[in-house]
């Protein structure tokens, strides 16, 4: 499918292809033996890297099973030997904040986000993952500001220099709660990234330099999404006909909500 397209013609391509842990999808076994596992996401990149721009930008969102933690560092290792990995972004899917007063008294516990629960002993519950920043040369300036947040203590605006507004890179954490669902009907998908995910990579990629955004695993089309409200061209492959059915009917149905608040507004 990958050779049907222009070579550079993608800007951005911004994916979570299946993790090899065994998930249930309708038209994949995601269980195949580890090193050809990392042999198939290694030849996958070699395929995106031909339709990559040569100021593009490809985010690669990956997960591990507890016990195999190790994968995704062998997975950007197969994967750097082809292009450059100008960034690691850590994807904070939940997050517990303590505050405490001047005195170092506990005064409140904060828990946001949703958890996947890990029933060994051994293991913490896995509450992060990765995004992993490819690009070929590891020269692609970005625009940080364009998901920046801001200054908790305002007179660093005047401190930095070059800086004039109220507004500083968000660094490589980047806390993207799921929306919460009634039930499973809601994400018809086993494996999904918030739609934010996509539109912060992109929107950090540069949104006036970015023409058409990929994503090679599409599932149900939160890239797409985020496209659709970017006002962005998308491309997304998968290979099961009823994810990209879904995905359709979703972009469609988003498009035909936003013309119709604009037609309420005139």
């Amino acid at each position: 499918m990958l050779g049907k397209f222009n070579r550079g013609c993608a800007d951005v391509i911004v994916t979570s292809p299946p993790y090899n842990i065994g998930t249930k999808y309708r038209s994949y076994s995601d269980t195949l033996p580890r090193s050809r596992y990392i042999e198939w996401m290694e030849n996958v990149s070699l395929a995106l890297r031909d339709v990559l721009s040569d100021g593009g930008s490809f985010f690669l969102n990956m997960g591990c099973r507890p016990r195999d933690q190790l994968l995704p560092m062998e997975i950007a290792l197969s994967i750097g030997k082809h292009y450059r990995l100008q960034n690691t972004i850590h994807w904070i899917k939940s997050i517990t904040v303590e505050k405490f007063d001047s005195s170092g008294t506990l005064i409140s516990i904060d828990t946001t986000g949703h958890v996947k629960p890990v029933s060994s002993s051994r293991y913490l519950y896995d509450q992060h993952e990765y995004i992993f920043h490819f690009t070929k040369k590891g020269d692609v300036k970005l625009d940080k500001q364009s998901i920046g947040v801001p200054f908790k203590d305002k007179s660093n605006i005047r401190r930095w220099k070059g800086n004039q507004r109220d507004i500083r890179d968000r660094g490589n954490v980047w806390y993207i709660p799921y929306e919460t669902i009634q039930n499973s009907r809601q994400r018809p998908h086993p494996a999904t990234f918030p739609r934010r995910l996509p539109e912060f990579c992109i929107r950090l990629h540069g949104l006036e330099k970015t023409e058409l955004v990929l994503d090679p695993f599409n599932g149900i089309g939160n890239s797409a999404l985020a496209c659709a409200s970017l006002q962005k061209s998308f491309a997304g492959i998968d290979m099961d006909s009823h994810y990209l059915e879904y995905s359709f009917n979703r972009v469609l149905s988003l498009l035909r909500k936003d013309r119709s608040v604009q037609d309420t507004a005139q």
